[in-house]
């Protein structure tokens, strides 16, 4: 007899379509095996030959966590290049170094949870680094770039399948997971929905990750938002992949549901496909996706629609088809390429903010680079372990020659005396290896303990002179000489043991707190004092010690030696990536931490030739007067160093740009959870104020010149093209901005919005000639009294230049569109959240699955305004829909209260809804002022004759 071979399974014939093949497979699963699927380690099905999967590989700058990579600049320095070709070459590097890891290490997963395109709306939110920028357009070009990069370009297999973080409306750490963004509609739609849309709509997108907050009352993760918007931008199966731990947050820390099944099976419902929640543990999520199937809160079919979306990119990753995907042998890995691309995208993100003429320098030029940062490279926690790594002072080294470059940290050199008249005393560490953080790689690196293998600190009659730097706040680090910094491990001893502050809790920061002659000496990530005892010292929460700080020197008297003997003083300023202002931790000023204030003031007593280089995740406040230059980058990865020495020298002409303000003060910054970008006048679309540098801003050592606008209407687009000559003396890049204002717009509109941009390089007396084309859609607005995009007609200002301040050329065009019409009350009502105008409201949640509804932010009234409402011949009655206890007094145009409304008795929740009336007189058209008070829901008013 002749044995029959099996006939291959539907789902693992490459000549069928993805879709009938899912259909098989999914047709193939077991209602038991289901549920596993949506867990972030699905395993594997033995039965049917289909492996485990893993969502979730952190890839925002190069592959992170699982080792050494290479390490490109933070996502707002490459925001800050304005170059989507080159981002796009970086994500097809990060793309190709994921397949060469995974090959190698299967730990190493194919579904990349980047970019983050939340837009940078605030910049004391403390992952300012991982954005690209405050405005929308910009956001969604370079994330568009990097997520095609991450994807390939072969038209059916995925290199990676790009994940956008965070949906939606979140720029605050500060109680992140439990704060609500109210988000009017027109800041919805033309502000944080929007990035995601372009990005999404451009086809390289496998997915988003919902963020922790709540919107508009609702939390993210059963956001209707995600089915009503996301999912109708594209025909593909978008995975929606839950924050780590966000899905028990629906009921442990946001009380949003009762019960874990109840919560899991709305977050299904909504759009969530997989939950990443208790690490590689899947039993509690599949307990409660099976205890809402129990419970008939979930069918089979919810559970096959998200089983679906996973299969679907897992298909497209060419896991069912090894020998087809053209992904499966990339081998490409720290290539002389990916290193020469890591320094061009640390050129390119180089902000030249000032320049007075001391930049570039002459190559004779005897220099200081001094400053916290001069000697360091950086990383964040999204970053990968560095293969190569280059700081400022070695690049100026390779530059200029280490004959011509003298070096200062300027951090305080300390002894620290015990009560008892000992001093703390690094022993010296016989034999120990060096360790680098994370160089192993780590599914979960928050779980990475510090060591323990070195000696703790002891105590004896000279002790061991320490490097402290003061990170501002009163957070500071203390080095040992042999470079290692002090931590705390699991137990509970001090030692001189980490080569960087980092880890998910930081280990390695202190606060000196005056107590009595001396200082109790805290450790910021036990929150306990450190205590010198018999047995060595350590944490605890009893017998502090109190500490006498003995300055052997201070760091701007180091500063400013090595300033007095240079040509050309560079100072290196700014943060570390790890300490105030991170990841579950805002900002709480943009002024630079005051030692670095006094080392900026010892430079320039010294040397006024005085050149600041910040090199920052985020902006800050600095008085650049009587600063010859200043520049910018954010930390630039393992080429950070050998970029800015070749800016500083010339060898390259600047041309970064602002991807956001930098506002002058404080006191120019709104509220970190005040969402409303209109209402409060926020990013450069709308402040009214002088920024310290604006939106779009970097200098050259070329200068340009503009000329030869033109821009025309038809088809449907406005057409716009003008020239740039090169009228400098050196070949330099120029960022072209292209920026539109409405110039009689019916509701408050952007001082000008970004239409377009182009960064093109020139060399000396070369000129350009640059085309643009700019549908007309790009002009509309959201319509709150339609609930849709109208573009008005009107005169609409177009604006050329270097930044949105910087503008050469002006023209206008005129744009037909619809008509200004007042709002049809007696048609649609008033739906609440729908104003033109508010003060102390915000918007909730109508249901918990749907709606909007306003109520007073606070104790005191909530107003608000909805302008030109249409009572057309008479009204007779108002009717508000309300929840909870309160008023709602209704007035006119500013005047008495016509009508005030008020539940008899308290509604019994605030989700549960009555209808109230009362007589009012009015014809004509009318602003209507409607004043809240007390825990009152309002959703919908109506008005009948």
């Amino acid at each position: 007899m002749t044995a029959h071979t099996p006939p291959t399974a539907p789902f693992r014939d490459p000549r069928l379509p993805f879709a009938k093949r899912v259909d098989d497979l999914l047709g193939r699963l077991t209602l038991d095996e289901k549920p596993a699927f949506l867990h972030q380690f699905a395993p594997a099905v033995p039965r049917l030959g289909v492996a485990a999967f893993r969502t979730g590989q952190e890839a925002l700058h190069g592959v992170a966590w699982m080792g050494p990579a290479t390490v490109f600049p933070q996502a707002v320095g490459l925001g800050a290049t304005w170059n989507p070709e080159l981002v796009r070459r970086v994500g097809d590097a990060v793309s190709k170094e994921v397949r060469a890891m995974r090959a190698k290490d299967d730990r190493v997963g194919l579904n990349v949870w980047a970019p983050t395109v939340n837009l940078l709306r605030h910049p004391l939110w403390g992952r300012n680094e991982e954005g690209y920028s405050e405005d929308p357009k910009l956001t969604s070009a370079i994330a568009t770039a990097y997520t095609h990069g991450l994807r390939g370009d072969h038209p059916t297999y995925w290199r990676t399948a790009p994940v956008l973080k965070h949906w939606l409306a979140h720029n605050n750490e500060t109680d992140r997971s439990t704060t609500s963004s109210s988000v009017r509609p027109r800041v919805l739609h033309e502000y944080d929905l929007r990035a995601f849309r372009e990005t999404v709509e451009a086809g390289a997108v496998a997915g988003v990750m919902p963020a922790y907050n709540l919107v508009n009352g609702r939390p993210n993760h059963v956001s209707p938002y995600l089915s009503e918007h996301l999912r109708t931008w594209t025909d593909e199966d978008l995975l929606v992949c839950s924050d780590a731990g966000a899905p028990s947050n629906l009921v442990d820390s946001e009380r949003y549901f009762d019960t874990h099944e109840e919560a899991t099976a709305a977050s299904l419902i909504a759009g969530v496909d997989s939950f990443t929640d208790h690490g590689t543990d899947s039993s509690q999520m599949i307990g409660r996706l099976r205890g809402a199937l129990e419970r008939g809160l979930l069918s089979e079919a919810d559970l096959d629609t998200a089983v679906r979306r996973q299969l679907s990119v897992r298909f497209r990753l060419g896991e069912f088809d090894p020998e087809y995907d053209p992904h499966d042998a990339t081998s490409e890995f720290d290539t002389p390429a990916h290193r020469a691309l890591a320094r061009e995208a640390a050129e390119q993100a180089i902000v030249l903010l000032k320049n007075d003429g001391v930049l570039p320098l002459a190559p004779d030029t005897r220099i200081a680079v001094v400053g916290p940062l001069a000697d360091e490279c950086k990383l964040d926690w999204y970053s990968g372990t560095l293969i190569h790594r280059s700081t400022p002072l070695e690049g100026l080294y390779e530059r200029f020659g280490a004959e011509r470059v003298e070096f200062a940290e300027g951090v305080d050199r300390v002894r620290l005396k015990t009560s008892a008249g000992a001093f703390l005393h690094v022993p010296v560490a016989e034999g120990a290896a060096d360790a680098v953080r994370g160089a192993e790689g780590a599914l979960d690196p928050a779980l990475l303990a510090g060591r323990t293998d070195l000696p703790a600190l002891t105590t004896d009659a000279t002790g061991t002179e320490l490097a402290l730097a003061d990170w501002g706040e009163g957070v500071v680090t203390l080095r040992a000489p042999d470079g290692r910094y002090l931590s705390v491990a699991d137990d509970g001893r001090v030692r001189a043991s980490a080569d960087q502050p980092g880890g998910w809790v930081v280990q390695e920061t202190f606060r000196l707190e005056p107590h009595g002659n001396g200082h109790l000496l805290t450790h910021l990530g036990t929150g306990r004092h450190v205590c010198v005892s018999a047995d060595g010292v350590k944490v605890a929460d009893e017998d502090p010690e109190v500490f006498e700080l003995v300055v052997a020197e201070r760091g701007e008297e180091a500063v400013a030696r090595a300033g007095a003997a240079a040509d050309v003083v560079v100072v290196v300023a700014g943060n570390d990536p790890h300490i105030n202002g991170r990841e579950t931790e805002d900002r709480t000023t943009l002024r630079l931490p005051e030692q670095q204030e006094r080392l900026l003031r010892a430079a320039r007593a010294a040397n006024p030739a005085t050149v600041l280089a910040l090199v920052s995740a985020y902006p800050y406040a600095v008085d650049p007067a009587g600063l010859p230059a200043v520049l910018w980058t954010a930390h630039g990865g393992q080429a950070a160093g050998t970029a800015l020495a070749r800016v500083l020298a010339g060898d390259v002409s600047p041309a970064g740009r602002l991807p956001q303000t930098w506002y002058a003060d404080d006191a120019d910054l709104p509220g970190l959870l005040d969402y409303d970008v209109i209402g409060t006048r926020q990013t450069y679309l709308y402040f009214e104020g002088t920024p310290l540098f604006p939106f779009g801003h970097g200098l050259s050592y070329a200068s340009f010149e503009y000329g030869d606008l033109a821009a025309r209407v038809e088809d449907g687009t406005v057409r716009v093209s003008f020239s740039v000559t090169n009228t400098g003396d050196v070949t330099a890049d120029e960022v072209t901005q292209l920026y539109s204002r409405a110039v009689d717009a019916s509701v408050p509109r952007p001082r000008r919005e970004l239409l377009d941009h182009r960064r093109i390089t020139l060399a000396p007396g070369a000129s350009a000639e640059l085309d643009f084309e700019v549908p007309v859609t790009a002009f509309g607005f959201w319509d709150v009294t339609q609930d849709r995009w109208r573009v008005e007609p009107g005169a609409y200002e177009l604006l050329a230049g270097a930044s949105s301040e910087d503008v050469r050329l002006r023209t206008a065009v005129t744009l037909d569109g619809e008509p200004t019409l007042p709002r049809a009350v007696l048609v649609n009502g008033l739906a609440a959240a729908g104003f033109d105008e508010q003060s102390g409201i915000e918007i909730v949640d109508r249901t918990k699955v749907s709606g909007d509804a306003v109520t007073p932010a606070g104790t005191e009234p909530g107003e608000l305004v909805y302008r030109a409402c249409d009572f057309g011949r008479g009204i007779a009655e108002v009717t508000v829909e309300v929840a909870g206890r309160g008023t709602v007094e209704l007035s006119l145009d500013g005047g008495p209260a016509l009508a005030v409304l008020s539940p008899a008795t308290p509604t019994s929740g605030p989700y549960d809804y009555i209808s109230l009336g009362a007589s009012v007189g009015a014809a004509g058209v009318h602003d209507v002022h409607l004043r809240l008070r007390g825990p009152l829901r309002l959703a919908h008013v109506g008005f009948s004759g």
